[in-house]
């Protein structure tokens, strides 16, 4: 059984400390980007010295330090309409 919080809260502290909630599981993660996979979708958050604080899989809670520069969420669907204007294209 999945016991992933379904809330989804993002909070950005002083570009600081970020906390989201509503988390699946991290993707990738370095000093300057995370990618998250979140109950709304996928996030990427960009910026320097980034630092994963905390991670509690049974909440779905992730804590980062660091300058945050940005952050964005992400279409799903992105890959699968790039591939069918691709695959349009070349038919």
């Amino acid at each position: 059984m999945e016991s992933v919080n379904y809330n989804h809260v993002f909070n950005l502290v002083e570009r600081k400390n970020v906390s989201i909630s509503g988390v699946k599981k991290i993707d990738s993660f370095d000093s300057e980007e995370f990618l998250i996979e979140t109950v709304m979708g996928y996030v990427v958050l960009k910026g320097e010295g980034l630092e994963l604080i905390k991670l509690d899989t049974l909440s779905g809670v992730v804590t980062i330090k660091g300058m945050v520069n940005s952050f964005s969420y992400v279409d799903s669907n992105k890959k699968n309409k790039e591939n069918s204007v691709i695959s349009r294209l070349f038919k």
